[in-house]
């Protein structure tokens, strides 16, 4: 028998959220993915399948920095910009099956404070 890992339930907690949670070109998901040292967010039109935009920790001024509740702050920032960039103001927060809190409040927040809403 095999033991469940805290993978297998934040991945079922994620199949669960992506039930309800989907993006539109007017309103596209923002996904959020931690690893152990990167952590990545993506702007999704669901309905046409594709990327509207992304940024990350592992490329651009924050590569190579430490995982940590700053760099995230600083990745929410940078996020909100290219948003802005391609014309996209309100997005479906997916917090990809993750905890809300720590990294991840930072990066919400700092988005928000960048003129996301969501």
């Amino acid at each position: 028998m095999k033991t469940k890992t805290l993978q297998d339930y934040r991945i079922r907690r994620h199949r669960r959220l992506r039930q309800k949670v989907q993006g539109t070109a007017e309103r596209p998901r923002m996904s959020v993915f931690m690893s152990n040292q990167y952590l990545y967010v993506q702007f999704v039109d669901d309905i046409a399948g594709k990327t509207l935009a992304s940024v990350s920790t592992l490329a651009g001024s924050l590569k190579g920095a430490a995982l940590n509740v700053e760099t995230a702050g600083k990745l929410g920032q940078q996020a909100a910009e290219a948003a802005k960039e391609k014309g996209i103001s309100v997005v479906v927060f997916d917090r990809g099956g993750f905890t809300y809190g720590g990294r991840l409040k930072a990066l919400a927040d700092a988005a928000r404070e960048g003129g996301l809403k969501f």
